[in-house]
């Protein structure tokens, strides 16, 4: 009889008690609400814009000069800005719960992730402040967006972060090869248009008819124009990533195959939507959805980035079948 091969299946971690336990468990899906709370905090600045409630609360940090919260005489616009208000307090304590699950967790680096998503917080609060004092000067409007589209990338970071802490050890990072230079080169150049689409459509934004107010400023710059500007970035980030595409396909890795994919997918559909809205007047729906999409895009350019990047690749299990006698 043949002594019995040793097993090679991963030992599992015992689990930790109390509040470290706690925290190990529950991590993964406050990395995964992070994403998602700031995400929807794009989506409701959008229907703040969309709806003319820019100036509901016509100053910052009180709501009025009187009280902090809106008084039903303000209306549904006073409604609507106040309620987005509120969600500054969700996404605050969503990343407070987050960093202290990763600091229990002993998980430092995702800990200083949490700390730096944390920061951001604050920070839009006071761009958001300023957005108000100016009456929606839509540079400031575009800079509060652009802060929120960089945290956005930030919880990607997070979420990978957190749910292959094995990846990112000392360990791992110490012996992994370097990512291959033409990998480096297309990631970097793609997320480096990615994000000049992303500041180009502010632009756009800027300078159309969707100011959050009927009194608001806009840039005095041609949209037909810059719509077109920002249509060719487009052309150059689609570019970009099929040909990063098809290096990661000749390579085998299939992780990078897998969010290069996602990431073409959401430029094709973003750039549907885009054209859509242009040639019919800009509806507030697929406006909306467009927004919605530059959240969406800058998660995909990060996770991207990710999967570039890693010190090493995960690999699956093998497929084991039993044949049949």
């Amino acid at each position: 009889m043949s002594p019995a091969a040793p097993s090679t299946a991963p030992r599992s971690t015992p689990p930790r008690p109390g509040l470290d336990g706690l925290a190990d468990r529950h991590l993964g899906w406050l990395a995964v609400a992070n994403l998602v709370a700031n995400i929807g905090i794009v989506v409701t600045g959008a229907v703040v814009r969309l709806t003319g409630s820019g100036l509901g609360c016509p100053t910052w940090p009180r709501c009025t000069e009187e009280s902090y919260a809106a008084h039903p005489s303000m209306g549904i616009h006073g409604a609507i800005e106040f309620g987005n208000r509120l969600l500054t307090f969700v996404l605050a304590a969503i990343a407070l719960l987050t960093f202290l699950a990763a600091w229990r967790a002993t998980s430092r680096r995702a800990s200083w992730i949490a700390f730096g998503i944390g920061l951001g917080i604050p920070a839009q609060a006071v761009i958001g402040g300023i957005t108000v004092l100016t009456d929606l000067n839509p540079w400031i409007v575009a800079l509060h967006l652009l802060l929120s589209l960089a945290m956005i990338g930030l919880c990607v970071v997070l979420l990978d972060h957190v749910r292959h802490p094995e990846v990112w050890g000392p360990a791992a990072r110490a012996t992994a090869p370097a990512t291959p230079p033409l990998v480096r080169r297309l990631t970097i150049a793609a997320f480096a248009v990615g994000w000049v689409v992303l500041y180009l459509g502010t632009i756009v934004t800027g300078s159309g008819p969707h100011a959050g107010d009927e009194n608001a400023p806009r840039t005095g710059l041609d949209p037909a124009t810059f719509s077109h500007v920002h249509a060719w970035a487009v052309y150059a980030l689609v570019g970009l990533t099929v040909a990063l595409l098809v290096v990661a396909r000749r390579r085998g890795d299939t992780q990078l195959t897998r969010a290069v994919t996602a990431l073409l997918a959401v430029e094709l559909a973003q750039g549907l939507v885009g054209y859509v809205q242009y040639f019919t007047g800009l509806p507030v729906g697929l406006v909306a959805l467009h927004m919605l999409g530059a959240a969406v895009t800058s998660a995909a350019l990060t996770w991207v980035v990710v999967r570039a990047f890693r010190p090493v690749t995960i690999v699956a299990e093998p497929d084991v079948r039993v044949a049949r006698v």
